[in-house]
């Protein structure tokens, strides 16, 4: 069964509450869609591209699954909708609710309209590679061969 990486962000409250109670709910709602077998700690990190906002909190999950990436993808929409997500409005990498992004689904390269995978722009972000590291700093990104380790520490330290 493969591993998806799941990235969980939010900076609004949504009908669950504060972030941290909206992850809470939300790795709840993921542990239907298979097995939560690593969680990160809840991390707080500065707005990237629009600033004007609050800061995030951010997390990873790795959800082992039986879906394939697209069915996980749906579902993971459909999570951020019943947590207040409307992604046809608002202001790019602006304030939202929730945000699940499927960075890496086992080592599966996928590149098609709805969804590319590895995320195209995971080894740019410290805040996505923190919680990975935190939970699987071995593990390889299929595309670039490197370990999470290795992309983290390439990372420039302004992301």
């Amino acid at each position: 069964m493969p591993t998806a990486y799941i990235a969980l962000g939010a900076n609004l409250a949504s009908p669950a509450g504060a972030p941290a109670q909206t992850f809470d709910a939300a790795i709840e709602r993921l542990a239907e869609l298979g097995a939560v077998s690593a969680q990160s700690s809840y991390l707080s990190t500065a707005p990237v591209g629009y600033a004007d906002q609050p800061e995030f909190l951010n997390a990873v999950v790795a959800l082992e699954t039986e879906l394939g990436p697209l069915a996980l993808l749906n579902r993971l929409l459909a999570i951020e909708k019943e947590f207040g997500r409307d992604r046809s409005h608002g202001i790019v990498n602006g304030p939202r609710t929730l945000d699940l992004d499927l960075i890496l689904f086992g080592d599966v390269v996928l590149d098609t309209p709805e969804l590319q995978l590895p995320h195209p722009r995971m080894h740019e972000r410290a805040f996505v590679l923190d919680p990975i590291f935190e939970i699987a700093p071995e593990l390889m990104h299929p595309v670039l061969r490197k370990t999470v380790t290795q992309l983290k520490k390439e990372l420039s330290p302004v992301s």
